[in-house]
């Protein structure tokens, strides 16, 4: 496995925006959305978690098969979780 040398700009360029996404998350926290708040905090999430797999989890330098076990981890959380936002939309009675 080649070993690419790192640079501390991109870390440094990483870390300013995962600092921006925080106070995104912050800011939107304070916003009433109505029901469109949960999808403000996972787009952001999602950002937030695509930049970190991106740049320390090196998915930028690795092979193929190492995305495809990133992507198939993705693709069974988005199951998982419409299955349970399916269970919780469709439960009238708790309200």
């Amino acid at each position: 496995m080649k070993h690419h040398g790192e640079s501390t700009g991109r870390y440094l360029v990483t870390f300013l925006s995962l600092m921006l996404l925080l106070a995104l998350t912050v800011a939107a926290s304070f916003i009433h959305l109505g029901r469109l708040n949960w999808l403000a905090a996972i787009s952001i999430s999602v950002l937030k978690t695509l930049l970190i797999a991106y740049n320390f989890m090196h998915l930028r330098t690795t092979s193929r098969l190492t995305w495809m076990a990133a992507v198939a981890g993705c693709v069974m959380f988005i199951i998982l979780a419409a299955l349970i936002l399916a269970d919780s939309w469709t439960r009238s009675w708790l309200s």
